[in-house]
């Protein structure tokens, strides 16, 4: 089965029972407000209104305000989110609460760029191994972590309780390193390069593609 996207996800709540599971789209908004509170966080903003989360995720107010609502009274009139509560909120909606552990596959230029950032970190996300298949960079240091040499993947994914593959490599080179990540019963996937993976149906893979997020922008803005 090819996989590409984001697909649906369960999450427990406030506002639902056990088993159930948001939608995609609630999940989706709850992602982008997630991901301007935390910048918000890192500029020492205590508080933040719906009508300023509007600004920056360009969701309606009245939407935000009703889909917060649904998981329980997080906001004040007149003075809008507690933006640490309101991280800690969503994070528990989305289970993404505590530390997830990060398996990065390429320490060339883009997998370099991918570890020094706070793009995963600042969500709980954390980079614990990177792999090569490059004898020049394997054991090279990147950050706090030394490259690794991708033979040893499947006992490193078991050590360090890796759940999520970061793969940062060639497209000829994907598919084998997912193949490789299912093997060893990782479930999420994220793919930065442009092929397609075939994978198990109870797999997930995110295909991240600069060229596509742009012609989604530019096709809002010039229609």
């Amino acid at each position: 089965m090819i996989e590409q996207g984001t697909v649906e996800r369960g999450a427990t709540s406030p506002g639902l029972t056990d088993g159930e599971r948001l939608s995609l789209g609630v999940a989706a908004r709850l992602s982008r407000y997630l991901q301007v509170l935390t910048q918000a966080r890192k500029m020492g903003r205590e508080t933040i209104s719906s009508q300023e989360l509007s600004d920056y995720t360009h969701i309606n107010p009245t939407q935000i305000r009703r889909d917060l609502s649904g998981f329980g009274k997080f906001g004040k009139r007149g003075v809008g989110y507690n933006v640490e509560s309101l991280v800690a909120e969503i994070r528990k909606i989305l289970r993404t609460s505590g530390q997830h552990n990060i398996a990065l596959f390429g320490a060339g230029n883009l997998g370099q760029a991918i570890a020094s950032s706070d793009i995963f970190a600042d969500h709980g996300f954390q980079i614990v191994a990177i792999f090569d298949v490059e004898e020049s960079v394997i054991g090279m240091q990147v950050g706090d972590l030394q490259v690794r040499d991708f033979s040893g993947l499947e006992q490193v994914v078991g050590d360090e309780e890796i759940v999520v593959g970061v793969l940062a490599v060639p497209s000829e080179a994907a598919q084998e390193v997912a193949d490789r990540l299912v093997e060893a019963g990782v479930k999420i996937i994220f793919n930065y390069s442009e092929q397609l993976l075939q994978v198990p149906p109870e797999v997930t893979v995110h295909t991240s593609s600069p060229a596509v997020d742009l012609l989604y922008a530019l096709y809002f803005d010039l229609t």
